[in-house]
């Protein structure tokens, strides 16, 4: 809050983690700062679909994919406070996924397959391996060492689909159906993604690109910044027809551990929301 006020703005602040905080997004103002890492922003800004105010991001979390999607990610605070005022603005797509569940809007993406088992893995252990780390660089890498090891054991999925019409259907153990360039731990599985190009990017691994997703893992663990030569598909809207299985809504996993999907077959669907963020983004 000071270093906004000492950039020549007024402030006021309201804490995610109070009951009513959702009230807060209804009152007059000239942009909305989130201060968090990709779980925050991403339950704040599909809260802002419809208001028509423009947001930007305090980088504040573990991974930030989100604030690395439009370069906000490692960069002083008070550096992206100050260009708020000759900031571009940039379009920010949000995702829809409908299923079993209901309609939900995504930010970073919808998977299913050996992603989405770890992360339901780790809630299931209420993050016991991750509780002990307080450098966010170990719990990077602790999560992509659980993942290597659940990729080596993870089947097949028989999938059903098609994009845009166009059948895609197959034998998978990975699905990322992704808005932006990276999810969960930093896994840069779309490179190419742009959040505002009003396309998804399709990543589907099959048995054939294991090998390479796990070396790809195995040079993250290392320390390298290297990007996986996986399959990527681009288009507007994702159906999926597969039998009973744990899907990824972001942060959320569906259904949450100890509960049995109750649908089979499950129809998915997967597009972008027809109206669009927009997002402050310094130079």
């Amino acid at each position: 809050m000071r270093l906004v006020r000492e950039a020549g703005h007024s402030v006021r602040y309201q804490s995610s983690k109070h009951a009513d905080w959702q009230q807060s997004l209804d009152e007059p103002t000239d942009l909305i700062a989130i201060a968090g890492g990709d779980g925050v922003v991403g339950l704040v800004t599909e809260r802002l679909v419809g208001k028509h105010v423009p947001l930007t991001i305090l980088p504040m979390g573990t991974a930030n994919n989100i604030a690395a999607a439009f370069d906000l990610k490692n960069r002083p605070l008070d550096q992206l406070i100050a260009g708020w005022t000759s900031a571009s603005r940039r379009k920010f797509d949000v995702g829809a996924a409908n299923g079993p569940w209901g309609s939900s809007f995504f930010i970073e993406g919808v998977g299913i397959g050996a992603f989405t088992d770890t992360m339901s893995r780790l809630d299931a252990r209420s993050n016991a391996d991750l509780a002990h780390h307080e450098d966010t660089d170990k719990k990077i890498q602790t999560v992509l060492q659980i993942l290597k090891i659940r990729l080596e054991g993870c089947k097949a999925i028989r999938l059903k689909m098609a994009l845009d019409g166009r059948d895609l259907s197959g034998d998978y153990f990975l699905l990322e159906a992704m808005n932006i360039r990276s999810i969960g731990p930093n896994l840069c599985l779309a490179p190419d993604a742009d959040s505002g190009d009003g396309l998804l990017d399709i990543v589907l691994v099959s048995d054939h690109e294991r090998e390479t997703l796990t070396r790809y893992l195995t040079e993250l663990i290392a320390g390298k910044k290297l990007l996986p030569d996986v399959t990527v598909h681009r288009g507007r809207h994702l159906h999926i027809e597969c039998d009973e299985l744990r899907v990824h809504i972001d942060d959320d996993v569906w259904p949450s551990h100890g509960e049995h999907p109750p649908y089979s077959p499950m129809i998915i669907e997967i597009s972008l929301h027809s109206e669009s963020l927009e997002i402050v983004v310094p130079e």
